[in-house]
């Protein structure tokens, strides 16, 4: 299937953005976890100055979507031992609200999303002014939250995952990953549909219930995915698998040393039509796809 068959934008409100975007080719979302467990930035944005502050610095850079996010969603396994623990969704809000209210009140042109799984927190972030769902659990998690996608109109990321928050495993076993995650992300779509979503991304969770080998064929696969007829969002930004690939299995090397593969992530997934690329590092990841968009655009840059 052609990638210009796919919707070309995204649209939440007054706010319209290009999913073709010239200079990069892709769209960047900056990553703002307002947790206190996130396993790479945890605590650094928990209260309101500094979130606003790390989300204005981000659209600076190039972000052009915000995605908000106050419960850490970190497997479980051998990188991070019993994995994230539930947050309740009173608690959530509370950690997300303020900061997508500040943030769409000073940038009124850029789309904010929330991640969550909760129904609850996704309709209360939408009240304060959030333009996406991006649901980790691809709509399994909350048996709401389809119909409060549906019913606000609003955009929704399905990502795939294995098991639901507070017990979702590092890693589960697959016939062929590429083809089970496809399979699985056309179930999404479907819930998705009959709550009359119309605007749809994919993701297919690297890092959620994958091996390192899982994630690489993944990635590799990821004109699999665009061919499913939606945009696909690709998150690679920081994960384990990069690190272990960067490092060995048993000795990744640390987050902050994870930039370069990161990007090599991003890019061979850009190059196979994902439209959006989530990440921490704005600046370094616009700065990249620009470059790689200039070698591959065939001179069509206007």
């Amino acid at each position: 299937m052609s990638h210009d068959l796919f919707p070309r934008t995204l649209t939440s409100r007054d706010v319209t953005l290009s999913l073709h975007p010239v200079d990069t080719g892709a769209v960047v979302m900056g990553i703002l976890n307002v947790t206190p467990d996130s396993f790479s930035d945890g605590g650094q944005y928990l209260n309101l100055e500094s979130a606003v502050e790390r989300a204005s610095n981000m659209i600076a850079e190039g972000a052009t979507i915000i995605d908000v996010g106050g419960a850490s969603s970190r497997p479980r396994g051998s990188a991070y031992g019993d994995g994230a623990a539930v947050v309740s969704p009173e608690e959530e809000s509370t950690r997300v609200k303020p900061v997508i209210t500040e943030i769409s009140h000073r940038f009124p042109n850029v789309m904010i999303s929330i991640d969550t799984w909760s129904a609850r927190v996704a309709a209360d972030a939408i009240h304060a002014g959030a333009h996406i769902i991006n649901d980790i659990t691809g709509l399994r998690g909350d048996p709401d939250m389809a119909s409060i996608a549906g019913e606000s109109g609003v955009p929704v990321v399905l990502m795939h995952s294995v098991g639901l928050p507070g017990d979702m495993p590092q890693q589960a076993s697959y016939g062929n990953v590429t083809t089970d995650v496809c399979w699985a992300l056309q179930k999404s779509v479907r819930v998705a549909q009959a709550a009359g979503c119309t605007q749809i991304v994919l993701d297919p969770g690297i890092g959620f219930g994958k091996t390192t080998a899982d994630n690489m064929k993944l990635i590799r696969d990821t004109s699999q995915l665009v061919a499913l007829g939606w945009p696909v969002l690709i998150g690679a930004s920081r994960k384990t698998s990069i690190g272990r690939v960067l490092g060995s299995e048993t000795e990744p090397v640390p987050v902050e040393k994870r930039l370069a593969g990161s990007l090599a992530a991003a890019g061979h997934a850009v190059t196979q039509g994902a439209r959006i690329v989530r990440t921490h590092d704005i600046q370094e990841t616009v700065d990249f796809l620009k470059v790689q968009s200039a070698i591959t655009s065939n001179g069509n840059r206007s």
